[in-house]
């Protein structure tokens, strides 16, 4: 009874762990798991210099070039880290994208990429105006905060479950 009680606890312990031995042996052993590091904090300094420039621009009138040209670029490292991303959880999970440990980070990634790609696509057509794009890139910028919030969350508990380990 011992020995079936100490199999299933250790089997339920096993089925929340965000990484298996061997999963997790990869992804130290993977460069991509430095480039999403350094990836990460630079995406999110990007971003807010960039909400200052939209913000400003919204609050003044002034500055209309910078604050799109910082959209610009917060896409493109959007677009970067989504791409070395996938690179990371196929060297990881075996699988390019929506591994089971990662698969609602990776469903909202995708309405983030939309988010930031419309903005892209408004402002290259011209249907929009200047200030509705910037509230068009204010909504990407929310859903990229909420995105940001998943995968640290994430982290913390790829964090707790290493403790666990030890």
């Amino acid at each position: 009874m011992t020995t079936l009680s100490t199999n299933t606890e250790g089997a339920a312990r096993q089925g929340r762990r965000l990484y298996s031995d061997a999963q997790r042996a990869r992804r130290d052993a993977t460069r991509w798991t430095l480039v999403q590091g350094l990836l990460a904090p630079f995406q999110f300094l990007v971003f807010l210099i960039s909400l200052t420039l939209v913000l400003r621009y919204l609050s003044t009138g002034a500055g209309y070039d910078i604050a799109t040209l910082s959209i610009v670029v917060k896409t493109g490292v959007l677009l970067l880290i989504m791409v070395t991303g996938a690179i990371w959880e196929k060297e990881v999970f075996g699988q390019y994208l929506f591994a089971p440990a990662f698969f609602w980070e990776d469903v909202f990634s995708f309405a983030v990429i939309a988010l930031h790609l419309l903005y892209i696509f408004a402002l290259f057509t011209s249907a929009l105006g200047a200030a509705q794009l910037m509230y068009l890139a204010l909504a990407a910028y929310a859903a990229y905060v909420i995105n940001a919030g998943q995968f640290v969350w994430k982290l913390r508990l790829a964090r707790l479950d290493a403790e666990g380990r030890t």
